[in-house]
């Protein structure tokens, strides 16, 4: 009876230490939020004072410095699941919001880009800042970090607010929206992990 209750007891606290395990493994420092936060929010402020002072033909080309994110991002994401000993149902959802993410949002570009309406592309900011909002939330329902919930949902309300400003305008609204969506949610991602790490 007491060998009974000892690995009842044994069992409780193997699952606790798993639980405690999987939240110390607390895999989320913030960096990818971090990195992309800044590269859009350097794209969208450089892209407006191209559009807005230099009056630069090509001002959305400043977008290209997406790309070797991308390639940094991969080797990031590369190097931690290489280190890393435990992989959680919760990276597992997350990543799959993301991916979706993704993939809407290139789809959105094709789409648009194909249909040469102009109109269509004036509303593409409007519509990349209601996806932004849809992963951040969701990552923030995931997590129970209310940091994103709030960024997601100020991605949706900056989306409507966007919709009745001028696009160079709409440009700059995007930077405001990864600023308070990925930015600060990723400096307090970061220094979450630091003190569950230290």
């Amino acid at each position: 009876m007491q060998n009974e209750e000892l690995s009842q007891q044994q069992s409780i606290a193997i699952i606790e230490s798993m639980i405690s395990k999987a939240k110390n493994q607390f895999s989320e420092n913030g960096f990818i939020y971090l990195l992309w936060g800044w590269v859009i929010l350097i794209c969208s402020l450089g892209q407006f004072i191209l559009l807005h002072f230099v009056h630069a033909e090509r001002h959305y080309l400043v977008w290209m410095l997406t790309w070797p994110t991308v390639v940094v991002q991969m080797i990031y994401l590369y190097k931690t699941r290489r280190v890393r000993q435990v992989r959680t149902y919760t990276e597992d959802i997350i990543g799959y919001v993301w991916m979706t993410f993704v993939i809407l949002m290139f789809l959105i570009g094709v789409l648009t880009g194909r249909t040469n309406n102009n109109a269509n592309f004036g509303l593409i900011n409007v519509i990349f800042l209601a996806l932004y909002g849809m992963p951040t939330f969701l990552s923030g329902i995931i997590l129970r970090f209310r940091p994103l919930v709030i960024g997601g949902i100020g991605c949706w309300i900056l989306a409507v607010a966007a919709s009745f400003v001028v696009y160079e305008y709409r440009i700059l609204i995007l930077g405001v929206a990864v600023i308070i969506a990925w930015i600060i949610p990723g400096y307090m991602l970061r220094a979450r992990y630091k003190k569950q790490n230290a």
